[in-house]
């Protein structure tokens, strides 16, 4: 049986960035950034866009 057209990885030539950053990636980017330090809060982070 053949896999749907939908399941298929892209092809190599095109990567794209990420658009949403994980938990912790969002801390340290803040970390760089100077808007969070050791013993702040890990939830209701504010919104971060990645580095480009």
């Amino acid at each position: 049986m053949s896999q749907h057209n939908s399941f298929k990885v892209a092809g190599s030539g095109t990567a794209k960035s990420k658009t949403v950053l994980k938990r912790f990636e969002r801390i340290e980017l803040l970390r760089k950034r100077g808007e969070w330090k050791e013993g702040d809060r890990v939830v209701g982070l504010k919104k971060t866009k990645p580095e480009e």
